[in-house]
């Protein structure tokens, strides 16, 4: 019945891809996978294989990643993802020796991926079942461990018609979890290959800080003033945000926003709607970036850094349902952040507002009190933020629990 179903799904998708770009991008990637596995690994390599969903898994399994490769130097790295939004940024990962589209799951295409991949281990990332691969890896008895992983208990793995689901769970050589409760909903299952390692994003943003996060015309474009970085926006977050740069914002204190839609129409429609002097990231050789109020990056990958900069952090997503973003990037420079109120689904969001370094809002009015609060308030914002980087210190580490397992 699955194999039934994926063929079937499939059939739709080629259809869906006739109108979709992102879906049509997956159908054309995944029909290119075998031919590029055979021009870049001989039956002789020696091959790990790292898969994610996107690019958030990607960003997770990093740190392991990067550890094995250093362990591995003479082992070809193979790098999947599920998603296009991870293959087209992340199809030049500088760790693998090929990038490929995981193909869709039948029995099949599980067969042929591992013919030509052959992995002495192969590592999946938080959420990345597929039965008929994990099967197949288990009947080769090839090694295969899930890093990060995170479970709910209304999930199919714990349900009556979660079968095939369930069952590849056990495909795993072990499991490890970010928390306790993901521990013991598989243990109830039957499922005892288990250890709370914790969430390697927590070692992937720390990583952060030994790197150089300079960057000249965010120095220039703040100066000495309080900044308010907004990262990863979507139109439900930048109205809020933008009402109240209008009409509540000391001139004094400088925006950076960083929508998560960087289309020319949506870049255009946002900085039309802003009244304050207002500047994009493309026109800043153009002009005296200093002299505006607000800096709109409309590109990619300059964020991380630019929260260096930041006094104070909106991180995007959780007022609409599009789903909250990294809000650890943050974090870790030490301070304080504002969300919406839709991120039940993401723990460490909870842990960070239980712990008061982050505070959820629901309403322009409570965005507009929670930023003047902490704006006219140095002392607060500092200590709400040194509570995020401690909240970080104290949770790194996983990636160490994996790589022990791993060596032995």
């Amino acid at each position: 019945m699955y194999s039934l179903v994926i063929y079937i799904a499939s059939f739709i998708l080629k259809i869906i891809g006739l109108f979709n770009t992102k879906i049509k991008l997956g159908i054309n990637g995944r029909e290119e996978t075998f031919n590029k596995l055979k021009e870049n690994i001989n039956t002789n390599d020696k091959t790990l294989w790292f898969h994610c969903a996107s690019l958030g898994e990607y960003e997770q399994g990093l740190p392991v990643f990067n550890a094995l490769r250093k362990d591995y130097p003479k082992h070809k790295i193979i790098l999947s993802f599920f998603s296009p939004s991870g293959y087209e940024i992340r199809k030049n990962a500088p760790f693998a020796d090929v990038v490929v589209y995981l193909p869709l799951d039948t029995k099949a295409n599980a067969k042929r991926f591992l013919n030509l991949a052959h992995p002495e281990l192969t590592v999946f990332v938080k959420y990345e079942i597929w039965p008929n691969i994990l099967n197949e890896l288990k009947r080769r008895t090839l090694k295969v461990v899930l890093i990060s992983a995170a479970f709910r208990k209304n999930q199919s793995f714990f349900k009556w018609y979660g079968k095939n689901t369930k069952s590849a769970l056990f495909a795993f050589d072990h499991i490890f979890t970010q928390d306790e409760a993901s521990k013991r909903l598989l243990k109830n299952i039957g499922y005892s290959k288990v250890t709370v390692s914790g969430d390697t994003r927590f070692d992937r943003v720390t990583n952060q800080l030994t790197q150089d996060n300079t960057l000249d015309f965010v120095s220039k474009f703040k100066g000495d003033n309080l900044c308010a970085v907004i990262g990863s926006s979507w139109p439900e977050d930048e109205k809020l945000i933008v009402n109240y740069i209008n009409n509540e914002a000391n001139k004094d204190v400088k925006f950076i926003i960083a929508p998560h839609n960087i289309k020319s129409s949506q870049i255009e429609g946002l900085k039309h709607s802003i009244s304050k002097t207002c500047i994009l990231f493309t026109e800043k050789e153009e002009k005296k970036i200093s002299n505006y109020q607000v800096l709109i990056l409309d590109t990619i990958g300059l964020l991380t850094k630019v929260y260096n900069y930041a006094d104070i952090a909106y991180v995007g997503g959780a007022m609409g349902k599009t789903g909250l973003h990294n809000t650890l990037e943050a974090a870790v420079f030490g301070i304080p952040i504002i969300i919406g109120n839709n991120h039940l689904k993401f723990p460490e969001a909870q842990k960070m507002i239980d712990n008061k370094g982050m505070v959820s809002i629901s309403n322009q009015s409570e965005l507009t009190k929670t930023l003047n609060l902490f704006l006219a308030d140095r002392v607060l914002m500092n200590k709400c933020g040194d509570k995020n980087f401690n909240f970080i210190n104290k949770n790194k580490g996983a990636v160490v629990h994996i790589l022990d397992f791993l060596h032995n």
